[in-house]
């Protein structure tokens, strides 16, 4: 069955990517808009059979892509990100169209961060990848990044096609071929860029797309043995289902999975920076797995930083993300919104205040949560320690350095940190000290691909982004070679 949409004016077609071609599957599944829960798209409802013939496609063109020259694979990687920038108003359109982040932004900075992504790790392949040469006795260790072999790349419906290139640009620059699985939330970008790396001239079967759900698709394609490198980004539970799918085959995998993150304000911070960085946590309706949920505040400034940071998140305006003032959208999915809800209601229900927020709005309707903060709150409570993915933040009080701390690293995640203070030795003590894998201080999202990203603890498992993503997707070699015994 053959599947086609009209999408923000722009023809996407929904079938699978396979060897080079489009497939279609026997059945279908809706995509809604989370602008106003309308039906946008039917996608190719892929499982065992898709997953077995895109294994195959990449597994066979992984003996063509491996023997062409890093030079070559970063030509077409700079290709690949020629393409996306002609096509970033499309790009932006589609995907605000299917996943309801804003609009202004996807323009900006995801699409830009997009084709970004692939000329990096094309640069980096020709430019900063080092190959190790040492001696040993009189014999010369020779170290390769030798490609693995076929990737699978699971990604979600946060940022996806940003994600999900952050994934295939370095796999592609390794040497491997991949074998991508959209979030079944947010397919349609992924299908766009199935058209974008024919017209690049990929060879055939180096990039497959499989649409479909985790619990089909996803788990087929985990399992298959011949599978080498599996990256995955998305929740613990999954993650944990994917672990014990791949143990039975020893592959390796990267997860990048949630965060509880501690947002921390000293009492010598800058007041108003710490408060505009502490509303851009509700950035995205809050669907960002680094953003500071936890609002750590030093007593001595509670009262002023609540005052100023409760004017400012109560201000945001919410609605229509594809209108240039809106400021925050809303949740991806009627799912989505009923777990936020729940997680809200169960926190209210514990004798837990809320300061502002606290329910869907019911002036748009449809898939919008209001900002919402709860103060008072007992730190081992749920609404403390779980991931909510929605625009919740619970804020808690401190006394001393060493408490906020000990507050910070009081959870089962270690994904990010922000510090904010004016003495640059608290800063450099407590970001020794807060388990995370990015501690921002003064400052909230600057990213570096040169720098690992990842996370600590329930977190997730490696580090991915510059030589680190080599790591993940090469089989590191190294080739010992004696002084004796040549034919002269």
């Amino acid at each position: 069955m053959k599947t086609m949409a009209l999408v923000a004016g722009a023809q996407v077609d929904t079938d699978h990517f396979i060897g080079g071609r489009r497939m279609a599957s026997e059945s279908t599944f809706e995509d809604i808009s989370p602008i106003d829960a309308r039906v946008i798209a039917e996608v190719a409802r892929g499982g065992q059979h898709e997953a077995y013939l895109a294994i195959g496609a990449a597994k066979a063109a992984f003996e063509v892509w491996r023997r062409v020259s890093p030079k070559e694979r970063a030509a077409y990687l700079h290709r690949i990100a020629d393409l996306v920038e002609e096509r970033v108003e499309v790009l932006a359109a589609v995907e605000t169209a299917d996943n309801g982040a804003l609009l202004r932004s996807h323009r900006r900075s995801v699409m830009p961060r997009v084709a970004q992504n692939f000329r990096f790790f094309a640069d980096y392949l020709t430019d900063s990848l080092e190959v190790g040469e040492f001696h040993t006795r009189g014999h010369r260790n020779h170290v390769s990044y030798d490609p693995a072999g076929v990737a699978v790349l699971i990604s979600p419906w946060n940022a996806p096609l940003m994600l999900a290139t952050w994934k295939v640009a370095p796999a592609l620059a390794a040497g491997d071929t991949v074998v991508l699985k959209p979030s079944e939330w947010s397919p349609l970008t992924a299908s766009l860029l199935a058209d974008i790396v024919t017209e690049a001239g990929l060879p055939p079967g180096v990039f497959n797309l499989v649409q479909g759900f985790g619990e089909e698709a996803g788990a087929a394609l985990v399992a298959d043995s011949r599978v080498r490198r599996i990256s995955f980004t998305g929740s613990v539970p999954t993650a944990r289902l994917i672990a014990a799918a791949c143990a039975k085959n020893l592959t390796p995998v990267s997860f990048e999975l949630g965060g509880k993150s501690p947002f921390m304000v000293f009492d010598d911070a800058d007041l108003e920076l710490a408060v505009s960085m502490a509303v851009e946590q509700y950035d995205n309706a809050g669907q960002v797995c680094l953003s500071g949920t936890r609002l750590l505040v030093q007593s001595g400034i509670w009262d002023a930083f609540m005052e100023r940071f409760v004017a400012a998140a109560t201000s945001l305006r919410q609605g229509d993300p594809r209108e240039e003032e809106t400021q925050i959208g809303p949740q991806i999915h009627p799912e989505h919104l009923a777990r936020i809800d729940g997680f809200v209601s169960r926190a209210k229900a514990s004798g837990a205040k809320v300061a502002f927020g606290g329910g869907p709005n019911q002036e748009l309707g449809g898939l919008y949560y209001r900002p919402t903060l709860f103060v008072e709150v007992d730190p081992q409570a749920e609404i403390a320690r779980e991931e909510v993915f929605g625009p919740v933040l619970v804020a808690l009080r401190f006394d001393t350095e060493a408490e906020a701390v000990a507050l910070a690293n009081d959870t089962d995640f270690g994904l990010a940190a922000m510090v904010f203070t004016s003495d640059p030795e608290r800063a450099e003590r407590v970001s020794a000290e807060v388990v995370a894998g990015t501690v921002w201080n003064n400052c909230f999202y600057v990213r570096d691909l040169r720098a690992p990203f990842g996370g600590s603890k329930r977190s997730g498992v490696g580090r991915e982004g510059g030589a680190w993503s080599f790591d993940f997707f090469c089989d590191l070699k190294n080739s010992v070679f004696s002084p004796h015994g040549w034919r002269v």
